[in-house]
């Protein structure tokens, strides 16, 4: 079967996961004709990204978060404020999704969860499948648990995860730890590439972090500068920034590149990062524990770190305060995991999912995706 995927360009995690998903779509026989990114001006693409990726890349304008001057808190209001001023440059990307669709064909559009991936499926209503895919889709599970919400942020993820979703024929639910499927959705293990895999852990002396906004990093810097004794090697995607910074002699940061942070997720003593997912499913395959950060003003990170401290992969916190993680690992007791035989039965849960799916026409009607 032919595939497009359209991903969404907002941190690592969405790349990552549709590296992975094409590579057991070659292992399986399938053919991935294209893949159209969602960019903004805030964040470059990934080298890594372009390099694994294993079939053209589309690059289109597409909604993305607003911060604060500090660039760490989400703003709701000026992220909605930004993208309506955006609005004819994301019909020109809507415009640009369907060339691409028009000419390659596909049986299958597969959506890691961009925004305008549902608008253009709502709109244009191709004649390829459409699904979906994302930890954000498990909660349309009636075990998952929502964080605490203030004003109308639980609305607001909600709201977007439909849009995502208009008119999926398959909502394809990535969670931590197994879960009955249900009439909405199917859940799946994570997306792990065959990198990860091929790791060996090892306990180093130093603390890795990831942080999806550059904001974070004087945090950063400010507790390493007082805990000269916890040696910490940070990574982000800060648009300008070098390849490797050393502003501090037990303190590095590094640009994203797959191989090196993987290199040193399977070296380090624990992951201390913002909430997103794939981060922290890399560290639970290695058997790391985990420290998340929800990034501030978005939701979906704070129900993120729920579901963390739920599938017992460590603890949550409101700063990069390293000192909390280091005292989980002195006291941590080591425990077998089955997260790994949980993740290695993606090829069989696919490969059943596939001709169901063949036989399912989607709902194109926009008022029921919202039913």
């Amino acid at each position: 079967m032919k595939f497009i995927f359209i991903v969404q360009g907002e941190g690592r995690g969405h790349m990552t996961q549709a590296i992975a998903f094409s590579h057991m779509l070659q292992n399986q026989g399938h053919e991935l004709t294209g893949v159209i990114l969602g960019k903004s001006k805030r964040r470059a693409i990934p080298e890594f990204f372009t390099r694994e990726i294993s079939a053209p890349i589309h690059l289109v304008e597409s909604p993305n978060f607003a911060c604060d001057k500090d660039e760490k808190q989400i703003l709701i209001g000026k992220t909605i404020r930004q993208n309506i001023v955006k609005a004819a440059i994301f019909w020109r990307s809507l415009k640009q999704i369907h060339e691409v669709v028009e000419a390659e064909q596909p049986d299958i559009i597969l959506n890691f969860y961009d925004l305008l991936g549902g608008i253009y499926n709502g709109i244009f209503r191709p004649k390829a499948l459409y699904w979906v895919i994302g930890h954000q889709y498990l909660i349309y599970h009636p075990n998952f648990k929502f964080a605490p919400s203030k004003g109308l942020n639980k609305f607001f993820f909600k709201f977007n995860t439909r849009m995502t979703a208009i008119g999926a024929s398959e909502k394809l639910a990535l969670s931590f730890y197994e879960l009955e499927s249900t009439d909405n959705i199917t859940v799946v293990p994570p997306l792990l590439r065959e990198d990860v895999k091929k790791l060996t852990p090892t306990k180093g002396d130093f603390f890795l972090t990831y942080m999806v906004n550059a904001g974070y990093g004087h945090e950063v810097i400010c507790f390493a500068k007082a805990n000269p004794n916890l040696k910490i090697r940070a990574y982000w995607d800060k648009k300008d920034a070098a390849e490797t910074e050393q502003p501090l002699s037990n303190l590095s940061f590094h640009r994203v590149h797959d191989k090196n942070f993987l290199r040193d997720m399977a070296a380090c003593k624990g992951l201390v990062s913002t909430a997103g997912f794939e981060s922290i499913c890399e560290a639970m395959y290695l058997g790391k524990p985990v420290m998340v950060i929800p990034v501030k003003g978005q939701y979906e990170q704070a129900c993120n770190a729920l579901d963390t401290i739920h599938a017992g992969a460590g603890i949550a916190s409101d700063n990069f305060d390293f000192a909390k993680l280091e005292h989980v690992i002195q006291s941590r007791e080591i425990s077998e995991n089955t997260f790994q035989d949980w993740v290695s039965t993606w090829p069989k849960t696919f490969s059943q999912i596939l001709p169901e799916t063949k036989m399912t026409e989607p709902d194109f009607i926009l008022t029921q995706s919202f039913s």
